[in-house]
């Protein structure tokens, strides 16, 4: 398995009782403190962050004018529906 790129170092404060949670689950998992953290910084990217860059993208959409009327949306939709009913 090839080595990911890494970044250079940085400094973190954390909150006493997080670090001593990030601190037993490398222990218990025999795994280093970073790796407990990326591990966790990569779940939250796919999640809450995956959503806060969806609205970023969405609001740099509607600064560029990629908008759509949501009567013309709805019509669509209607029609869509329509067709696969009939």
């Amino acid at each position: 398995m090839a080595k990911p790129n890494l970044s250079d170092p940085i400094t973190m404060r954390l909150p006493e009782e997080v670090l001593a949670a990030i601190e037993q689950i490398a222990e218990t998992c025999d795994r280093s403190r970073s790796w407990v953290m990326v591990r966790a910084l990569k779940l939250y990217l796919a999640s809450e962050g995956a959503d806060i860059l969806a609205v970023r993208k969405g609001r740099e959409q509607m600064a560029d004018g990629d908008v759509h009327a949501m009567d013309e949306v709805l019509g669509e939709i209607h029609e869509i529906v329509n067709r696969k009913v009939a």
